[in-house]
């Protein structure tokens, strides 16, 4: 089991990364500038174009530690069985 976790390692840290260009691009970019596949992308006449969406971003970012924090996990020892079994 702990083997088929160590294989996710390197995806995991791969969403991280890509999860944290997504919330720096949410804190950076108002929603009309958004890319159209970004949730929360509006058209430049709607009354939000300029609104940033920092929850999103903030959520992006959450989720990317926690990928980080699973990699970093996953990298530890592994675990011997008892000598006796």
């Amino acid at each position: 089991m702990n083997s088929d976790l160590r294989k996710l390692i390197i995806p995991a840290v791969l969403v991280g990364v890509l999860l944290i260009v997504v919330s720096v691009v949410y804190f950076v970019e108002p929603a009309h500038s958004l890319p159209s596949f970004f949730p929360g992308h509006v058209s430049a006449t709607n009354a939000e174009a300029t609104h940033h969406h920092t929850k999103h971003g903030i959520a992006a970012l959450v989720v990317a530690l926690a990928c980080f924090a699973f990699a970093w996990f996953q990298t530890g020892p592994r675990a011997r069985s008892a000598p006796g079994s």
